[in-house]
């Protein structure tokens, strides 16, 4: 692979889904690519520890489909990210994100995740080092506070910083990161929304791109938000009910062809789920670790709790036959 020298061409950061640990890995894109064309989609957060140290090859490969696509890295170190970053940018990802929102005291220990918020000209630093690296954009996703400080001014004075090392994109999860005493899942809970702060960013910093997430679950929920801010990032209800992306492109993207039915979204799951079993299976790769990504495909549905037990079957998967898709896609008569 050769670095790129020039950005690719791709679309706005209007919707998006969020990087999430153990489900947006490159199945799961594939997945949801089949479902959305421009939505963009992120990597699950990946160390700089591991590519600096690790299996590079294991980290980023991944699918052509999945463009646009984004590669999350944790790190605090200016310049193993900025390697990670370089690594990232010959690999093909249309853009690098660096996080400052999670909140797992696991995170912390290695020094980055929310905890650098604390230290905005360390995250300006390593934000410079990576745009020194690469031409493709550099982004930051991080909270509104930290702890019990719901100051608007430190997250005002944290932007401010960072925008000064030339990031112009900023994915505000609009809750406070609680450090200690909450697991992450609680996180993403108990501290309350507050959009309103997105949205004062925005009009202080009407230069930059400003990109809203958190608790987000309903088109006119999105349209709202896309009246006040550049974009909004899509979690948990996006992978628990992925054919709600279906109307994404026409809706938000202006994109009228015909998205996928779920069953030929089903139907062309069939030929990606056995290359890979040819080409990995010998290595770990199993069937569930890309169909468990899929049994929210037709929530609502009747039926739907068949299709979910078939795809969940141990005796059924462990048959690797990918055609267990189309048998399960059999019991929701709708399709």
């Amino acid at each position: 692979m050769t670095l790129e020298t020039t950005p690719p061409q791709v679309p706005g950061r209007r919707l998006s889904v969020a990087p999430m640990m153990d489900w947006t890995d490159r199945h799961c894109r594939v997945f949801h690519r089949q479902i959305t064309r421009h939505t963009w989609l992120y990597t699950e957060m990946v160390t700089t520890g591991a590519l600096v140290y690790g299996d590079v090859e294991r980290h980023l490969r991944y699918d052509e489909i999945e463009h646009p696509v984004a590669l999350q890295l944790g790190g605090s170190e200016p310049a193993d990210l900025a390697k990670s970053a370089k690594l990232g940018q010959e690999w093909g990802y249309d853009e690098i994100n660096l996080n400052c929102g999670c909140p797992s005291e696991r995170v912390q220990r290695g020094a980055f995740g929310a905890c650098l918020m604390n230290e905005p000209q360390l995250v300006a630093d390593c934000v410079k080092a990576m745009r020194d690296a690469v031409t493709i954009d550099v982004t930051v996703k991080h909270r509104i506070g930290i702890d019990k400080n719901e100051e608007y001014g430190f997250v005002r004075d944290f932007i401010g910083t960072i925008a000064e090392a030339g990031c112009r994109t900023f994915i505000v999860h609009a809750r406070n990161a609680i450090l200690k005493g909450l697991s992450p899942k609680e996180n993403r809970e108990i501290p309350p929304l507050r959009y309103e702060v997105a949205y004062q960013l925005k009009r202080e910093f009407p230069e930059l791109e400003i990109i809203i997430n958190g608790g987000i679950k309903t088109d006119d929920e999105i349209a709202l938000h896309l009246q006040h801010v550049d974009g909004v990032m899509l979690g948990r209800e996006a992978y628990h009910n992925p054919y709600w992306m279906a109307n994404w492109d026409a809706r938000f993207y202006g994109d009228d062809a015909m998205p996928k039915t779920r069953a030929e979204v089903l139907a062309a799951m069939v030929p990606y789920i056995a290359a890979q079993l040819a080409q990995y299976g010998g290595h770990g790769l199993k069937l569930n670790s890309i169909t468990r990504h899929m049994l929210g495909l037709t929530a609502g549905l009747p039926g739907a709790r068949a299709f979910r037990q078939m795809l969940s079957d141990p005796k059924k998967l462990a048959t690797a036959n990918p055609e267990l898709l189309l048998e399960a896609a059999a019991q929701i008569r709708s399709l």
